[in-house]
């Protein structure tokens, strides 16, 4: 019998509790791990611990508390005697504060998106190479990006502190995955187009978004992102399988970052071709003209 890739595996999901993380949290416990779901909203988590059943443990915790991570680890040590990986999920939408175009974009916008986006996932990956280290055993870290981040979208996702983070996410990967490699500590990223969860609500309720979505992410008949459509990928890092990878950025984005994406009803057919006796008819015209003019030389 084929062995669970993740079997005995103990991980911790900061953003755990809807979502993408929620997902994950589903698809790693399929899959054999035992984990610990962190989210801020105690509701939440009560909620996520009942869906997910056996081998789940809940923290109510602010991702923006540099605590936080720490305490999810200990809990992971203390309940399963082992830590061996982080997907940081949590993030989200600025756009509320202030986050928008440069020229528009608050202070408030910039420091509440930065601070969702990547102090969080600071945080939680420093408190993780920490373990990892005192382990001496290496271990998976695998962080939540996004496709605006190195692909834009300027007419409907222009929320540009929020493209800066998501890109920073990447930068403070891949230069973490160079330095901590030789510890066997591997740093990995994804990056989702437009998915259906709580933060993209607003996009999915806009007609001519989704229209652009049919074009932009035309995998599976143009559609917007499942957050499952990224639990293969997220097993795939977690496990040892993904054991000789690491510094890399997975974009799962139903084609996202290879297409134009456009609106139907900007696109028009081409207007009729001029017809050849209107041309003709020119022509003759203007030869008329430069024979009138040679005669009365």
């Amino acid at each position: 019998m084929a062995t669970l890739a993740l079997e005995n595996k103990s991980i911790v999901i900061v953003g755990g509790t809807s979502g993408l993380g929620l997902s994950a949290a589903r698809a790693f416990l399929a899959a054999g791990a035992r984990v610990v779901i962190v989210g801020r909203d105690p509701a939440k988590v009560e909620a996520a611990e009942r869906d997910l059943g056996r081998n789940v443990i809940g923290l109510a915790a602010d991702a923006t508390d540099p605590k936080a991570a720490p305490a999810a680890i200990n809990i992971a040590l203390g309940n399963f005697n082992a830590f061996h990986g982080l997907y940081h999920v949590a993030g989200g939408s600025g756009r509320r504060q202030g986050d928008g175009p440069l020229h528009e974009l608050t202070d408030e916008g910039w420091q509440y998106t930065l601070t969702e986006n990547l102090t969080t996932l600071a945080y939680s990956n420093r408190a993780a190479v920490q373990q990892f280290l005192r382990q001496q055993s290496g271990g998976s870290i695998l962080n939540m990006s996004s496709v605006l981040g190195f692909s834009p979208s300027p007419r409907f996702f222009s929320t540009q502190a929020y493209a800066a983070a998501k890109a920073a996410v990447i930068g403070l990967t891949r230069s973490a995955a160079a330095y901590y490699a030789p510890a066997g500590i591997r740093f990995n990223v994804l990056a989702p187009a437009l998915v259906a969860t709580p933060m993209s609500q607003r996009a999915q309720e806009d007609p001519e978004i989704l229209g652009f979505i049919a074009t932009k992410q035309p995998l599976d008949g143009g559609r917007i992102g499942h957050a499952s459509d990224l639990d293969g990928a997220a097993v795939f890092f977690m496990s040892d399988d993904a054991k000789f990878v690491t510094g890399q950025v997975l974009a799962v984005d139903g084609g996202w970052s290879v297409s134009e994406g456009h609106l139907a009803e900007r696109v028009s057919a081409p207007g009729p071709a001029p017809q050849p006796e209107g041309l003709f008819r020119t022509l003759g015209k203007l030869w008329g003209r430069l024979t009138k003019g040679g005669a009365n030389k």
